[in-house]
């Protein structure tokens, strides 16, 4: 059973792949699509709750990092 802690994170980080798939299909970008795919599918690979942050952080650098310049 995880934690509160990573039940937050798992929503929390799906919550944001799911905007971003929402905002990549809205502009035609693949970039965010991708990204926002990986942030819904990620947590389910990780069962320590600071690699979920960690990695999770990472993927909402890279949706940062790889933004659409519009």
């Amino acid at each position: 059973m995880p934690t509160p802690a990573a039940l937050f994170a798992m929503i929390f980080f799906s919550l944001v792949g799911l905007a971003a798939v929402r905002y990549g299909r809205q502009w035609m970008v693949w970039e965010p699509i991708a990204i926002g795919i990986a942030l819904m599918v990620f947590p389910y690979f990780f069962e320590r709750t600071w690699l979920l942050y960690a990695v999770g952080a990472a993927l909402c650098a890279a949706l940062y990092v790889f933004r659409p310049s519009r």
